[in-house]
């Protein structure tokens, strides 16, 4: 019985998204940035190679990055440029922002009010794809491949007020390959991914 109600819940809220997408191919849009979700809804965590590009606005910073995201337990991030940091090992797990070496504490800077930082970036992102509200998908070329772009926002706000988020997918593997997070229309995280691999459950 408890099965067939999260069953069921799940397909109400999958299905309040679809008034949400457009634009060209919105239909093919639609169904696969739902398919995704649930999809990615059912995933144990996922390994990756990551760059990310923080704008603190008078300061900007690069870092490649190995990803080992897990949704319960710890998530490991192993720093691969730029060359002074590399092999740097960071242990993220709730509440914590900075890296770990040594003993030794670095900490990596919030770039907006909510605490956000380079080293969250991979679980924001990915509780984005996961539950934030759709307001808008469709087809575009990422590169020189075709991508579904999905962009989420906060329902009760104007586009570029606060928080939001902007994600390419491979239409078909489905692979996260890209996501840009935004706060009052000025993008402070950009992050590349490749080799994107999901855990099973």
């Amino acid at each position: 019985m408890g099965r067939c109600l999260g069953v069921w819940l799940l397909t109400i809220i999958l299905c309040l998204t679809l008034t949400c997408c457009g634009g060209e191919g919105g239909g093919q849009a639609e169904q696969l940035a739902l398919d995704i979700r649930g999809e990615y809804l059912a995933l144990a965590g996922c390994t990756a190679c990551l760059e990310v590009t923080a704008d603190y606005g008078r300061r900007v910073y690069q870092y490649t990055m190995d990803v080992l995201w897990q949704r319960k337990g710890e998530s490991v991030f192993t720093l691969t440029a730029p060359e002074n940091v590399a092999g740097v090992t960071a242990r993220l797990t709730a509440g914590e922002t900075a890296l770990e070496y040594d003993g030794v504490r670095v900490d990596t800077g919030s770039l907006d009010e909510a605490g956000l930082s380079p080293l969250t970036a991979v679980p924001v992102l990915l509780e984005y794809v996961e539950s934030g509200y759709i307001a808008a998908c469709g087809m575009e070329v990422l590169g020189e491949e075709e991508a579904l772009r999905v962009d989420c926002r906060d329902p009760e706000t104007s586009p570029g007020t606060g928080r939001e988020c902007s994600l390419w997918f491979d239409k078909d593997s489905r692979a996260l390959l890209r996501g840009e997070l935004s706060q009052d229309g000025f993008t402070v995280l950009q992050c590349r991914f490749s080799q994107f691999q999901p855990l099973a459950q």
